[in-house]
């Protein structure tokens, strides 16, 4: 099971669940992780979604040992496809997601944690965008970035590339709270909690008003960076995935 989901009382916790590998991506992670986004935001019970990795790690990014195997596998020509599904279920979820940043959440992991709607971070946790360093495109990450942050923010994280830990994510805004690497996901849950016993409907309305300023299709606002960039489709497995 890539990606596991634990249901709580109002809350639901969506774990990628790929330790040996440090959660890092594939094509089938790529499919279950829409179809639990999917299925959770329709779910009326549960108001709030905490989006973590198992045994204490975000996600690495890119399974470069998968995605370099040799036959390639099954999926490998879909998961431009496939991915695009995966951010398309976040950015059209109406349920708010909590993201719990343990250790490293890197490139294509990045943008998972840049599509939380709120992120808790280690202090000795990182962030980091690192397609820069090897000529590649970051489109999803620009895309999430371009949607919730300021132009000197997106710089400051896409343009430079080198790893931004957990209080320098507070300054900037992109994570809400630091706290001890070992309180990530308590400290993640008990704000999941708290948020989940609001009056039901609130935190959908609340999301939804956030997001009236901009009223773009997931598609056409991905695209729109896509279009500015001449690589974003060339994914290049090899370049980057320091971690993995």
């Amino acid at each position: 099971m890539t990606v596991e989901v634990i249901t709580r009382e109002g809350w639901a916790e969506l774990i990628l669940n790929r330790p040996e590998r440090k959660n890092a991506i594939t094509g089938p992670l790529g499919v279950e992780l829409a179809r639990q986004v999917n299925v959770l935001s329709a779910d009326q019970d549960v108001r709030v979604i905490l989006l973590r990795g198992a045994e204490g790690a975000f996600c690495s990014g890119l399974d470069l040992k998968e995605f370099n195997a040799d036959p390639p596998p099954a999926w490998r020509s879909d998961f431009a496809k496939i991915w695009r599904s995966a951010h398309r279920a976040l950015f059209n979820c109406s349920t708010p997601i909590i993201g719990a940043l343990e250790r490293y959440a890197i490139n294509g992991g990045a943008a998972l944690a840049l599509a939380c709607d709120l992120l808790v971070v280690g202090e000795g946790a990182f962030l980091q965008v690192g397609e820069v360093q090897q000529g590649m495109a970051a489109p999803y990450n620009l895309a999430w970035l371009n949607l919730r942050h300021s132009q000197s923010v997106a710089a400051r994280v896409a343009l430079v590339g080198e790893r931004i830990v957990g209080r320098e994510l507070v300054a900037l805004g992109v994570a809400v709270e630091c706290v001890a690497d070992a309180r990530v996901v308590e400290r993640a849950a008990e704000l999941a909690a708290q948020l989940a016993d609001y009056p039901a409907g609130a935190l959908a309305r609340i999301k939804a008003g956030l997001r009236s300023a901009n009223d773009d299709s997931a598609d056409v606002w991905f695209d729109r960076v896509f279009k500015a960039d001449p690589l974003p489709s060339r994914l290049a497995p090899r370049a980057v995935d320091r971690e993995s």
